[in-house]
């Protein structure tokens, strides 16, 4: 013990912290600009040491800041299913990295004596990297820090964010949920592609063609990867792949969410889709006749894939229950389409994969997606019972049988960990071929709603609490009656207000039936924030 922390103190000396630096342990783990992380990058290495003695079991490390500027990067940690890690042990992030040098051995043994870690247990961490020039040095002192508390190491090198929680899943699960190598998920999630478009009405060249954002990032290197082992299931056209551009710099789903406009290089005459920097985020999108811009964000793919599995599910016979996770920002005409027309539960939680994906864990099927396009499919143990017993049962009809094996390859097809570009786009493009859908009758299942998000500087955020999956405000007090009473002025409206979870405002969404509706909804609702949530600078201006 003693010769492994001396170990741990000569090599945190070469990794030093720069002295007053604070950051915090987030959803995204940490990011910042790439100089500020060396110390940091070693220090997890440290704590996935620690995280897998804990837990038994290999733990992962991620080297990326997705959607971030090239300058920046950042790190996250996997726990043993592919998820994220849990509260606890961020906190414990948090704590040793910002631990000044001379207090870092200190920290080390708190964290161990908290969480009773067993140090003469093995250890193995997996790590992967995205592609920014930062990542190969970051990723190198990682690799020194599991070494320093003797733990053993696979570096992937250059991976999606998705593929490494996947490797960590399959490692953990002992090779039950796939192979944990890059060719064993390109194999998997490839063949299950193949499968599915087997049974789509024959699909002309065009309808298979589709174009890609890959933000120049890691994505784009995947998916030429994967391309060969679709075989001509699907034909991409790449932009953006990083032989020439910045990473996610006027490109990538953030921009085109955002900006509400294609990407550079792309010609959006055809169905067309974009990855975020780290490949977990899709976004679709395409350009009418007119020239005017659709964008099909998260809460329409997530419309799209629940409108799937609940047909297939039907055509089984199988009785599961199946719903749709959204936040407060999923656009009200989802939410009524898939309540009222799909007939599928709905169930809201507050903003933050977490909560999302925890939520769609107490169903037999649960479908989630952030607006930004982050999500995937959970499907419970028993439900992926029922559906492999029905397709091996000799004496199920045909018409059954081939839905329960349409199940089959939908569950081989998507990544249960997180979510995954390369995987929510193949499901996608599977969806569109089998039911013969265009990108543009996909859009026009429903019609959002416009809306509009302000944001309202307040000297302090803490001023406001939500609660309702943060729908309504408790505090400050008279803040929501009147919210409820501006909504009513207009109609098909609807309007919530949170604290952002990183800086001094407040974020403010309404919708309405027009545009000049929701843009005036939300201007009410701003200036009821700045007056009674103590509003910083000058009042908020009408939009128009």
């Amino acid at each position: 013990m003693m010769a492994q922390f001396q170990e741990v103190l000569r090599q945190s000396s070469l990794h030093p912290k720069p002295a007053g630096l604070v950051l915090q342990y987030g959803t995204a783990g940490f990011r910042t600009n790439a100089k500020h992380l060396d110390h940091i990058m070693f220090r997890m290495g440290l704590l996935a040491t620690l995280r897998s003695k804990k837990t038994k079991a290999t733990i992962g490390v991620m080297v990326t800041a997705s959607h971030n500027p090239e300058e920046d990067n950042g790190v996250k940690l996997v726990d043993p299913m592919g998820e994220m890690v849990t509260q606890a042990w961020e906190g414990y992030a948090t704590l040793l990295a910002n631990a000044e040098q001379q207090d870092v051995l200190t920290s080390l043994k708190e964290i161990i004596e908290k969480e009773a870690v067993n140090m003469s247990q093995e250890a193995n961490v997996f790590l992967g990297r995205d592609t920014r020039c930062s990542s190969a040095r970051l990723s190198q002192a990682v690799l020194d820090g599991v070494s320093a508390l003797g733990g053993h190491s696979k570096d992937y090198g250059l991976v999606t964010t998705p593929q490494l929680h996947y490797m960590v899943c399959c490692q953990n699960t002992g090779d039950k949920y796939g192979e944990a190598t890059v060719e064993g998920y390109y194999n998997k999630l490839s063949q299950a592609y193949i499968q599915l478009i087997k049974h789509a009405p024959n699909c002309t060249d065009d309808q298979k063609h589709l174009c890609v954002d890959g933000a120049n990032g890691i994505g784009a290197l995947k998916v030429r990867e994967m391309e060969a082992h679709l075989k001509s299931g699907l034909q991409i056209s790449l932009v953006n792949d990083g032989s020439q551009g910045k990473l996610n710099d006027q490109c990538g789903a953030d921009f085109v969410k955002v900006q509400q406009k294609p990407p550079s290089g792309m010609n959006p005459g055809e169905r067309c889709c974009s990855f975020d920097g780290d490949a977990d985020r899709i976004v679709y999108y395409y350009t009418d006749s007119e020239g005017q811009f659709h964008l099909l964000d998260g809460d329409k793919i997530a419309t799209l894939i629940s409108t799937f599995l609940k047909e297939l599910l039907t055509q089984a016979g199988l009785n599961l229950n199946i719903a749709v996770v959204q936040t407060a920002y999923a656009n009200g005409s989802s939410t009524r389409y898939l309540e009222d027309t799909m007939k599928v539960i709905v169930r809201c939680t507050k903003t933050g994969v977490k909560h999302l994906h925890h939520a769609a864990q107490e169903f037999d099927i649960g479908v989630y997606f952030e607006a930004n396009g982050h999500g995937t499919v959970l499907f419970s143990k028993s439900a992926e019972e029922k559906i492999q017993q029905l397709s091996k049962d000799p004496n199920t009809d045909d018409e059954r049988k081939t839905a329960a094996l349409l199940l089959q390859n939908t569950i081989n097809v998507i990544n249960q960990t997180v979510g995954d570009a390369i995987s929510d786009m193949l499901l996608i493009e599977a969806i569109l071929a089998t039911k013969g859908l265009t990108v543009q009758q996909w859009d026009a299942i429903y019609s959002d709603l416009p809306n509009r998000q302000l944001k309202v500087k307040v000297s302090d955020r803490r001023v406001i609490d939500t609660t309702d999956a943060e729908r309504r405000a408790v505090r400050p007090a008279g803040l929501q009656e009147t919210i409820d009473s501006l909504v009513k002025k207009y109609r098909q409206a609807r309007s919530f207000v949170r604290p952002s979870g990183t800086e001094d405002v407040v974020r403010v969404y309404a919708e309405a039936e027009t545009q000049e509706s929701a843009d005036a909804l939300a201007h009410e609702v701003s200036l009821a924030v700045y007056r009674l949530a103590g509003g910083v600078g000058d009042e908020p201006k009408p939009l128009h």
